[in-house]
């Protein structure tokens, strides 16, 4: 087991025993937010996902490879579903030679990661207007590159492929707690997307962090003893079963909340610790945001992503910026992509900073400023 994890777990436990009152307090209302306004969805998301591949049989590969005049826009969809899912399965079936170069830059420019949870949950209607928007921009930034490279562009040489498949985690009794808990924190989920207050509501003062912090403390636990945590997006599962659709809705669930825990503590505490005004930084930078939001989505990974638009959310950067962060970030697709294919991932990467520095500069001089 990496000794990030230790760090991570034993890191908020003392953020949760051994700081001030005030501190402790703001812990427990940040990680059962993120509990209840976003891992509830991931895994109510995945559920669906997961269960529609397994009794519907959907082989994601095969679809690909049989409608090949039709992958830039088939990967722009994929790339656009919540998650890394989409944009992985498509980044090894180009490995492989089943899909060309357009629709690998067509699924890393749709794609935001993890971070659309995050959006979906907290303001729908700008999260679904976002991915509409990374669709249309995959699909013509996809046949935009077609035509400027062979569809077999550096494509690998499957001999050469070694695709590292562990087994799935089975959590077996252990998951019983966290789907006790999932039930209710997706109610509270729910009723507090229409702003409802669910401890006025029933009664109970404290309800909604109880259960959100639960639930957070069993995602982080269930992802703490899983060895592969995060990796069951690679389409390993020939033919998924009923206990698959729970491990691998439990395993992605608890490995996006852990990201979101922490984005959502740096955020809060940074302004908790230092009393900084990030809206009054950040408001300086003016014409700079969008192309920082745009940088940052060229780091690896979901963790800057969700941080960033949790920043959005928060009101500290503008829709402009968060624009070209969502069409420029791989999220953690880059990551499998680097290693099976690492100069195309490079080439692909700095091909999605051109739409994303043209849109989110677009919405700014033409309606924000």
């Amino acid at each position: 087991m990496s000794l990030g994890r230790y760090l991570v777990v034993f890191g908020l436990l003392a953020l949760s025993v051994l700081t001030d009152s005030p501190t402790r307090t703001l812990v427990f209302e940040t990680v059962a937010e993120a509990y209840t306004a976003v891992s509830v969805f991931v895994a109510l998301t995945l559920l669906i996902f997961y269960g529609l591949e397994c009794y519907l049989k959907i082989d994601t590969a095969q679809f690909l490879e049989r409608h090949r005049a039709y992958q830039v826009p088939i990967a722009a969809i994929l790339g656009a579903l919540p998650g890394c899912g989409g944009a992985i399965m498509v980044m090894s079936q180009y490995s492989i030679g089943r899909t060309g170069f357009g629709a690998v830059v067509a699924v890393l420019t749709s794609t935001m990661g993890d971070a659309a949870f995050l959006l979906l949950a907290k303001q729908p209607l700008t999260g679904l207007s976002v991915i509409g928007l990374s669709i249309v921009v995959g699909v013509i930034s996809g046949y935009l590159v077609e035509k400027l490279h062979d569809p077999q562009f550096m494509c690998v040489d499957d001999s050469r492929l070694s695709l590292n498949k562990p087994a799935l985690y089975d959590f077996g009794k252990m998951s019983w707690p966290w789907l006790c808990v999932l039930v209710p924190g997706l109610g509270v989920g729910v009723l507090g997307a229409f702003q409802i207050d669910v401890d006025r509501l029933i009664g109970m003062s404290g309800f909604t962090t109880v259960i959100g912090v639960i639930g957070a403390a069993l995602s982080i636990w269930l992802w703490f003893v899983n060895p592969n945590s995060g990796a069951s997006y690679v389409n390993r599962l020939d033919e998924p079963t009923y206990n698959d659709v729970w491990n691998k809705t439990i395993t992605d669930t608890c490995f996006v909340t852990v990201w979101v825990i922490l984005a959502f503590l740096a955020f809060e505490l940074t302004l908790h610790w230092s009393g900084w005004n990030l809206k009054a930084a950040f408001s300086g930078a003016g014409a700079m945001l969008p192309i920082i939001g745009v940088l940052i989505g060229l780091l690896p990974g979901c963790g800057p992503q969700v941080l960033t638009t949790g920043l959005y959310l928060q009101g500290v950067i503008p829709l402009s910026a968060q624009l070209g962060n969502s069409i420029s970030n791989d999220g953690d697709a880059l990551f499998p992509a680097l290693a099976m294919a690492p100069r195309a991932s490079i080439i692909a990467t700095l091909y999605t900073t051109i739409p994303a520095l043209i849109v989110a500069y677009s919405y700014f001089f033409f309606i924000e400023a």
